[in-house]
């Protein structure tokens, strides 16, 4: 291997070095990057520069130790920068020949990083950040108006978030590639340092090298733990560290660049210590906790593989063939959703990061994913399915109502939506059967935890078994009842959905339940037919609380609602919004309503009406103007439909959000 070649420190002026290396070709000659009307950069607060110089790492590669380690990936003239520090490393590029950047890629958003990027905004170089990081560059400064400092239990260290707004020229998405000539770097998840921390992996001049961000120090060091507890007294982060150091490795790099540290070729002994280290002290310090690296799933028969130590229980059934259909997909453990959505800001998805595939491929025979299949709407259960679809090729099979929430999450205002679009490639209806390789499956609507779920019944190696989602669950302890259900009236609750759900079960008397959540265990009619008696009784006691005779109209806030309730929308658009209403009257219902809009907003009709049968649904439309010139430090706003019923003034039962977008 060549010798890294070190330069001498360079210390002349940003003037002298423009005039004596012709480098001033790096601010004329970039495409600038699109600017975001938020983010408006500040001068750069960087006061200091580093002593050091670049060192040659490859051929092609070198790293400046700044704030943190700078990495140029140079191709001719023309260069790639890893994170980029104070941005100091401008300043030597012409020492190699580089007059041209043509963006930064950033593995994290921590300041250390990123500190000097005023300077790139000012030069025209495109900036890329970690998707799940985007808001703590470009929307820094509204971070810092809603950072708790008071009563503060989650402890992450977003402290280390820059001060200003910076515009970003594109999203690193995980499991994406980024290309850069020749080159191509696979963008990875490795959340720890950092919940939205990336690391990219590619061949630099033969050899397959990891930008690891801090993930990694040196081998068996971190840079810091604090940075490793996300929550008050946890080991939240270490998970996260640990469970992204096994991904890594097993993606087989040859050289490490860390942002801090020295690179290193020991990979995998390096990240086995680390690992070794961490658990160690997992253990010493919190007994019984347990790292999601360590998530196995079982064989309940044969051809029916559970996990039911993820966040939600999946299963997968794997046909001879190699194919698996999959009930469920969600996040890798409890900890790895809880952390994650206290890090999301309103706007973004949750994070995914994949999991358990490759011990079904070893250990169970897994060839393909072939087939999704949620057992309901919660993001819990379908996290992992944008993955299956983009990464293995699978499609996705629902029950008949969920169509319209997976593929227009914005829709409906309902608890744990998953805030992306799932294609739907195939649909059924209540009682519908199907088969699949050589297994045969039934479709039963199965309300109650939400009115969006399903029951999944098929006999699978002669055992007959029941896939209920979250309709039932084992109580803590087994006592007083070995089953309960739950109430989440935003899920969308009627007074007789438990109690339809407990009957199908009953109905096609499986030998196992595969639950949602918990171990799937045998079933017992004895102990379901007194969670069904338990859900009946519930019925008259919400019949007695509630003053509407129509007991429904107090338990589901979505009667009547607007639609779409997140709607998008152009500043000078015109758009459609419904008024979606389910009567629960045993008579037909009257309405008439009216849109409650932003000053200088306008809508047709000004009045709607509509007509409900009994126990039915209906909707009526309405079109929304915004102005062209509408504020654009008001992004997002409420409506809402002012409604009269029957004769009686209801007032302003529903509403909905604009979330508006500018040219």
């Amino acid at each position: 291997m060549r010798k890294p070649k070190a330069t001498k420190p360079h210390g002349v002026s940003r003037r002298d070095f423009f005039k004596t290396t012709g480098a001033g070709l790096l601010a004329s000659e970039v495409v600038a990057a699109p600017a975001s009307r938020a983010a408006k950069p500040q001068a750069s607060p960087v006061r200091f520069v580093p002593a050091s110089g670049l060192t040659q790492l490859s051929a092609n590669l070198y790293v400046l130790r700044d704030s943190c380690n700078v990495y140029v990936l140079k191709n001719g003239n023309r260069a790639l920068l890893i994170d980029f520090g104070s941005g100091h490393v401008l300043n030597l590029l012409g020492q190699i020949g580089v007059t041209k950047v043509d963006a930064i890629l950033h593995t994290h958003h921590h300041r250390d990083q990123c500190q000097g990027d005023a300077r790139a905004v000012a030069e025209h170089i495109p900036i890329h950040v970690p998707a799940h990081e985007r808001h703590l560059f470009e929307d820094a400064e509204n971070f810092w108006r809603n950072r708790r400092v008071f009563h503060m239990y989650y402890v992450a260290n977003d402290f280390f978030t820059i001060t200003h707004n910076l515009p970003v020229a594109g999203a690193l998405r995980d499991y994406e590639t980024f290309r850069w000539g020749s080159y191509e770097f696979l963008i990875y998840p490795t959340p720890g340092h950092t919940i939205g921390s990336i690391s990219l992996v590619g061949t630099i001049d033969g050899r397959k090298t990891a930008f690891t961000g801090d993930l990694i120090h040196s081998p068996g060091k971190v840079i810091t733990l604090h940075d490793l507890q996300y929550q008050y007294m946890s080991t939240d982060g270490v998970d996260f560290a640990t469970f992204s150091l096994q991904r890594m490795r097993e993606l087989a790099p040859q050289f490490i660049c860390p942002s801090h540290g020295e690179p290193f070729t020991s990979v995998d002994s390096g990240f086995t210590d680390l690992i070794g280290r961490m658990r160690e002290w997992v253990r010493a310090y919190d007994p019984g906790a347990s790292l999601t690296m360590d998530n196995q799933p079982f064989a309940v028969t044969p051809h029916l593989i559970a996990s039911y130590q993820t966040t939600s229980c999946f299963y997968a059934v794997i046909s001879d063939s190699g194919k698996a259909l999959f009930v469920d997909y969600g996040s890798a453990s409890y900890n790895f959703i809880e952390s994650s959505l206290r890090s999301l800001p309103s706007h973004d998805r949750l994070r995914f990061i994949a999991h358990t595939i490759p011990a079904l491929e070893a250990r169970y025979g897994l060839k393909s994913v072939d087939v999704a299949m949620p057992s309901h709407m919660h993001d819990d259960h379908l996290n992992g399915f944008p993955y299956l679809v983009h990464h293995h090729g699978a499609k996705v099979w629902c029950y008949e109502n969920m169509v319209d929430i997976l593929e227009n999450p914005r829709g409906n205002n309902l608890g744990c939506t998953l805030a992306e679009v799932i294609k739907v490639d195939r649909s059924f209806r209540h009682g519908e059967k199907f088969k699949w390789e050589e297994f045969e499956f039934e479709v039963c609507h199965s309300p109650g935890h939400t009115e969006f779920q399903m029951a999944l019944f098929a006999e699978i190696d002669g055992a007959r078994i029941a896939f209920t989602g979250d309709a039932v669950h084992p109580a803590n302890g087994g006592a007083p009842y070995q089953l309960r259900h739950n109430v989440i009236f935003r899920n969308w609750v009627e007074s007789d959905s438990h109690v339809r759900a407990i009957r199908n079960i009953l109905e096609h008397e499986p030998n196992i339940i595969a639950p949602g959540h918990t171990k799937p265990y045998v079933a017992n009619k004895a102990d379901l037919e007194d969670l069904k008696r338990r859900c009946e009784q519930e019925g008259q006691y919400f019949k007695d609380v509630i003053a509407d005779p129509d007991t429904n109209f107090g338990l589901n806030p979505s009667w009547a609602r607007l639609y779409p309730y997140q709607l998008a929308a152009k500043a000078g658009s015109t758009s459609t919004l419904e008024l979606r209403v389910r009567n629960y009257r045993a008579k037909p219902m009257h309405l008439e309503a009216g849109l409650v809009l932003p000053e200088g907003w306008n809508a047709s009709p000004d009045i709607a009406t509509l007509d409900v049968p009994a126990g039915s649904d209906g909707k009526t439309g309405f079109t929304v103007t915004i102005p062209d010139s509408w504020d654009p430090t008001r992004p997002r706003v409420a409506v809402a439909a002012d409604v009269m019923a029957d004769g009686q003034y209801l007032g302003q039962i529903a509403e909905g959000v604009v979330d508006i977008e500018f040219a």
